[in-house]
């Protein structure tokens, strides 16, 4: 027996002093963000690049997300492929984290790119969260940002419809859910138009000078409508910050071995 006695001792030793070294290569691991989702989101035109620099270095962030696509488009166009081809490579992370928004596009007149809300809309976000899972990522569901668009002193809710999907979604099946949507819209009804307009790509266009009468037979220059990158969807620079702002309290808040991978707050 006391050789039996002295093997398990020497076996349980060796396991608690490899149990610290698994623990270190854990922790050695970084976390990555894989965004994915509409320009809202998109490099130059949404909020993605900005939560990605709230990152530490060490922490890794793809942001996949594009301009015009829809919960269909970016499945039939081939970039859902690329999202499973980094999960299917995600050894060297602790957790892959998968950030899933869309809403926007799939709203009905975008020819190919609208989804029926009952029929096509949920489906897809829920084929999202089960094959990100089946590839060992974490899904988190993110109702669409809110348009900044107003009507007399109230926030339009046009995306509300898409939003209420997504959080059935994330309810049914157990998803992380990053209620954007409804964080933005608080934000945004408290600033008010004039101050929700700031956060836009640029200021809002002059009105119109009223026109010159000519002189009799003098020649006219025509007056061009300069073209401006303002709009109620799309943020600057200040509306990244704000938004990345939520999202980012909201992983910190929900997913607990997510934090480190932030920089502190300024």
């Amino acid at each position: 027996m006391a050789p039996f006695s002295f093997l398990m001792a020497a076996a349980g030793l060796a396991l608690a002093a490899a149990a610290p070294a698994h623990a270190a290569a854990e922790a050695a691991r970084p976390a990555r963000l894989i965004l994915v989702g509409d320009s809202t989101m998109a490099t130059r035109s949404g909020y993605g690049d900005a939560l990605c620099q709230r990152l530490r270095a060490g922490a890794a962030c793809i942001n996949l997300a594009r301009g015009g696509r829809s919960s269909g488009s970016f499945r039939a166009e081939g970039r859902w492929d690329e999202v499973q081809a980094l999960l299917r490579d995600g050894a060297a992370y602790s957790a892959s984290y998968v950030l899933i928004q869309f809403g926007h596009n799939d709203q009905p007149g975008k020819p190919g790119r609208s989804t029926d809300l009952v029929t096509q809309f949920p489906q897809n976000i829920a084929r999202y969260v089960s094959e990100a899972r089946a590839l060992g990522g974490v899904p988190v569901l993110v109702t669409p940002l809110t348009r900044r668009s107003f009507k007399g002193a109230y926030l339009r809710d046009d995306l509300g419809p898409w939003a209420s999907e997504v959080r059935r979604v994330a309810k049914e099946t157990g998803t992380l859910l990053v209620d954007l949507n409804r964080i933005s819209a608080d934000a945004v009804q408290a600033m008010g138009s004039t101050e929700a307009d700031t956060l836009a790509q640029a200021p809002p266009p002059a009105p119109a000078a009223a026109p010159v009468m000519a002189a009799p037979g003098a020649a006219v220059e025509p007056q061009g409508t300069p073209k401006t990158s303002f709009d109620r969807t799309h943020v600057g620079a200040k509306g990244a910050a704000l938004f990345s702002g939520m999202v980012a309290s909201e992983l910190r808040r929900q997913i607990p071995a997510l934090r480190p991978a932030f920089a502190p707050e300024p």
